[in-house]
């Protein structure tokens, strides 16, 4: 009889205690920016996941590739041209270029923009990191050469300042 009381009282809090375990994790999820979370104890597998922003705009910066599909074979067909350039700023890793600094938003720079050596010229996203592309020299943008939401790689010319 002993063994009755305990059988009922031990479900009844195995619940607290996953419930208390799930609001650790989901403060764990703020404090340290991850998206998701999965452990297994004693026999017990849990996952707390939270929705990102970023996976909602991603479509939004798709949009804009279709209409703009044409021009993109001429850019890759001058880019060799183009990268021997001396004011190319070539691509310093593989990624997603985007202009803006999210959807809708004013881009950076534009064609006559004036910069300054480290202003933001473009966003690189890279394994789910924003890196600002910072410009290495002073002078007029005269071209850009990639199209909001295109994947760019290591060394491929983005912008011409003159």
């Amino acid at each position: 009889m002993a063994s009755s009381p305990k059988e009922p009282s031990a479900p009844k809090e195995k619940p607290a205690d996953e419930r208390e375990l799930i609001r650790e994790l989901a403060m764990l999820l703020d404090e340290t920016n991850l998206t998701e979370i999965e452990i297994e104890r004693a026999g017990l597998r849990l996952r707390v996941a939270r929705n990102i922003s970023i996976a909602a705009a991603a479509p939004v910066s798709y949009q804009p590739a279709p209409v703009s599909a044409a021009p993109v074979p001429v850019a890759a067909a001058t880019s060799a041209d183009i990268s021997k350039h001396p004011g190319a700023v070539p691509s310093p890793m593989v990624g997603t270029a985007y202009l803006a600094s999210e959807p809708g938003a004013k881009p950076f720079i534009d064609v006559g923009s004036k910069v300054k050596v480290g202003d933001t010229l473009i966003i690189i996203e890279a394994m789910k990191t924003m890196n600002q592309i910072p410009s290495t020299r002073a002078g007029t943008v005269t071209q850009i050469l990639v199209e909001d939401g295109q994947p760019v790689e290591f060394g491929e010319p983005l912008v011409i300042i003159e």
